[in-house]
């Protein structure tokens, strides 16, 4: 993505202080989803990374990274899975636990269609400390797949997410 495109996108994600709670700069992408302009610009540079990673398959981290998730696969013609919190799968599952900042959570992906075997390419709109990616990483490695790479809309630099998912390929878009 150049530079004007760039600046375009980073315009449209919205600052909102103290939410969702005191002392948190929520990063909104709410107006980003807004403009079909900016939004193809970003669909279409998440699956120019995913290509370069050489994925055949897509995951996505509930929800944010279904919006954008998909429109990956489509553009490159990939199977799509669900990476989800728990009870929203309705099929048999497997499931991984990893360690959040106050206690623990829990993501979720159908046993089949199989990952096995597939270079998966996760998608979600943001990278903060990695704790999600990194499960959802194990996950796909849990269930026979390799892990091509990480793409993300916005990443928090300061969070220091990237050391989470290890030597994998990362992207993102706009960094904070």
């Amino acid at each position: 993505m150049d530079q004007p495109d760039l600046d375009r996108v980073r315009a449209l994600i919205r600052e909102i202080p103290d939410f969702p709670e005191p002392g948190i700069l929520f990063r909104d992408i709410t107006p980003l989803l807004h403009d079909p302009k900016a939004r193809r610009l970003v669909n279409d540079a998440l699956a120019d990374a995913a290509h370069a990673m050489g994925a055949t398959l897509v995951a996505g981290i509930e929800s944010r990274g279904f919006i954008f998730g998909m429109p990956v696969a489509e553009r490159l013609d990939l199977p799509f899975v669900l990476v989800r919190k728990p009870g929203k799968l309705p099929h048999d599952v497997v499931a991984v636990t990893y360690a959040l900042e106050y206690g623990s959570g829990e993501l979720q992906m159908h046993r089949t269609p199989s990952v096995a075997g597939q270079r998966v390419v996760v998608v979600d709109d943001l990278l903060a400390t990695g704790g999600t990616s990194a499960a959802t990483g194990r996950l796909i490695e849990e269930c026979g797949g390799t892990v091509a790479g990480y793409a993300f809309v916005i990443e928090l630099e300061a969070l220091g997410g990237r050391s989470a998912l290890g030597t994998h390929p990362v992207t993102s878009l706009v960094k904070y």
